[in-house]
């Protein structure tokens, strides 16, 4: 269980970290009309991630994902999952998200509209699914012997862990306002690459030392 949650809130966090559309749309939102705009659109933000993470491990367990296959062939997933992490972290890497940023007139938009608005487009970055599905495969989250009970607790803990970063982003950017620079968030978007790529690289490194038979 407490893998569980640490899995959960790490790929939450970690999932939440680069600076996209949406990490955009917080940073300006907290800017131009306060930290709590900022933080309804990070809140949904986080529900579209949960929303997403539910129809991975759906999506992984409709591909048979079971312990036997996970047992079977846990060094080509690890593998597989790490390629595609090592992709998404250069993407994140070469990406200057400060070309984004620009004044928002929203006419102090309801913070239900906030959410809503940060929720569909959170759900609709497809990109997001196929992320979530390589952390899953990266860190053995997937298992369909396990009672479901247990992926809905992952779920929760990701959405926990989205929400923390959502937390930490607005209270920052909030106190820095005056001083805020959208330059380092181009310096932030690289460290979070390197990460991705660092943990895509270890992941290789071990699926390939269990082993690889591909099928």
């Amino acid at each position: 269980m407490v893998s569980i949650i640490i899995n959960g809130l790490f790929i939450g966090f970690l999932s939440s970290a680069p600076m996209g559309p949406v990490g955009m749309l917080c940073i300006q939102r907290t800017l131009n009309e306060g930290k709590r705009h900022g933080l309804f659109t990070g809140l949904g933000a986080a529900v579209g991630d949960m929303l997403i993470a539910l129809l991975a491990i759906i999506a992984a367990l409709g591909l048979g994902f079971s312990t036997e296959f996970i047992q079977q062939h846990e060094g080509p997933l690890k593998v597989v999952g790490s390629i595609v992490l090592i992709v998404f972290g250069y993407v994140v890497y070469n990406k200057n998200p400060s070309k984004n940023i620009t004044k928002l007139k929203e006419n102090s938009m309801s913070f239900w509209k906030v959410f809503v608005s940060s929720l569909i487009l959170t759900i609709s970055n497809i990109a997001t699914l196929f992320l979530y599905i390589a952390l899953f495969a990266r860190f053995n989250v997937i298992d369909a012997d396990k009672p479901f009970g247990y992926d809905l607790i992952t779920i929760l803990f990701i959405g926990i862990g989205a929400i923390l970063w959502w937390l930490l982003v607005t209270y920052i950017v909030n106190k820095l306002r005056t001083r805020f620079n959208p330059r380092g968030l181009q310096i932030f978007n690289k460290i979070i690459g390197v990460l991705l790529i660092g943990l895509g690289v270890a992941g290789i490194i071990t699926g390939t030392l269990m082993g690889i038979d591909f099928f």
